[in-house]
């Protein structure tokens, strides 16, 4: 399918695509970062039908109802990446150390993408964020690599 992307001068941006019911289905995204689900009609762009206002977080819910598992499957499926959530062990012998001291990356070409801890989400961490024992590290990489790194995080 077909996605155009519109300019609107002063407000942001639109992306829609029509649907096989000949509906306009879309998302406005202003430069102060609202987003806006839209339907109108195939011929008529501006005549907006339906306008549901959502927040960040009901954006990215919505995303992911549609299909944000379908892209994390079709990107495993064409490059061999995959995402896994890696526990850190109270026992792990980075329990209490950096991230950069468990050399991650560099050991098992994984990227840590995000640490959960106590519910909070600590995205994109940096090399000198300390790791406590009950994280769930939210990682990126291939089968072998993630193997290797759920190893080198219960073993050292």
């Amino acid at each position: 399918m077909d996605v155009e992307v519109t300019p609107l001068p002063g407000i942001g941006t639109r992306q829609d695509f029509v649907s096989r019911g000949n509906r306009r289905i879309g998302v406005v995204t202003t430069r102060d970062g609202r987003v806006e689900l839209i339907v109108s009609k195939q011929d008529d762009p501006d005549s907006c039908g339906v306008s549901v206002p959502l927040t960040q977080e009901e954006a990215g819910t919505l995303a992911t109802l549609l299909g944000a598992p379908h892209l994390v499957s079709r990107i495993e499926e064409q490059t061999g990446i995959t995402t896994r959530q890696l526990p850190l062990a109270p026992a792990s012998p980075f329990d209490g150390r950096t991230l950069g001291d468990t050399a991650l990356r560099t050991r098992t070409a994984v990227s840590v993408v995000a640490v959960v801890r106590g519910g909070t989400v600590h995205p994109s961490p940096r090399p000198d964020f300390a790791l406590a024992g009950g994280d769930m590290l939210v990682t990126v990489g291939t089968s072998d690599g993630l193997a290797r790194a759920a190893d080198l995080l219960e073993h050292g």
